[in-house]
């Protein structure tokens, strides 16, 4: 289990260290459209590139930010029955909305859009409309995004295992913080227990 346990931290690492890089497309988006519409109305000059840009923007806050939200246990849950269970019913919960919700439809989306990506690539596909941007590249986001979220959805699996084992505490994955507070103090504890697993 330590080995795989490696193997999660690894992708945990990897989609924070993508998602804390795809926050900051929010402020850039935001910069691109006040820009836009500035000099729409300033000058009367306006492009389709600037618009499809906000567009590209936005998809990757959205596909490259979800495993990381999915790492941070942020995603909207419906806690008022899950809530009421006990520590491991939730997990075996997870379980099974993993295997049988997440990494299926992951799988089937990721499956699907990789041709989709590859002919617009490969045909240099441009946007339909007037100065508009290639499109391969927020295509490839689909692709990105997904096999993120395949890779998230395994290192979950492999956290709520290691805790069906009794080597790791519920709140190394759980986020059931109040107040921002609490929320430090259980990722320091996460961070404690992995430290003592290195040794």
């Amino acid at each position: 289990m330590s080995s795989l346990m490696r193997i999660s931290r690894l992708i945990d690492a990897v989609n924070a260290f993508i998602g804390q890089w795809a926050k900051w497309l929010v402020l850039l988006a935001v910069l691109v459209c006040a820009g836009n519409a500035i000099i729409r109305y300033t000058f009367s000059i306006s492009s389709n590139a600037w618009l499809e840009l906000q567009w590209y923007m936005f998809a990757g806050v959205f596909l490259l930010g979800a495993p990381y939200t999915l790492r941070r246990d942020e995603h909207v849950r419906i806690d008022v029955i899950a809530g009421r269970f006990s520590e491991r019913t939730q997990v075996w919960i997870d379980i099974f909305g993993i295997l049988f919700f997440l990494l299926p439809i992951s799988l089937i989306i990721l499956w699907l859009s990789i041709p989709y990506f590859w002919l617009s690539y490969a045909g240099h596909e441009m946007s339909g409309n007037a100065g508009g941007l290639i499109r391969w590249p927020a295509k490839f986001l689909i692709v990105a995004g997904f096999a993120l979220m395949i890779l998230q959805g395994l290192s979950e699996l492999i956290k709520r295992f290691a805790y069906l084992k009794g080597d790791l505490p519920f709140s190394a994955f759980r986020k059931h913080a109040v107040d921002p507070a609490l929320e430090i103090a259980a990722i320091a504890q996460a961070n404690q227990t992995a430290a003592s697993e290195k040794r």
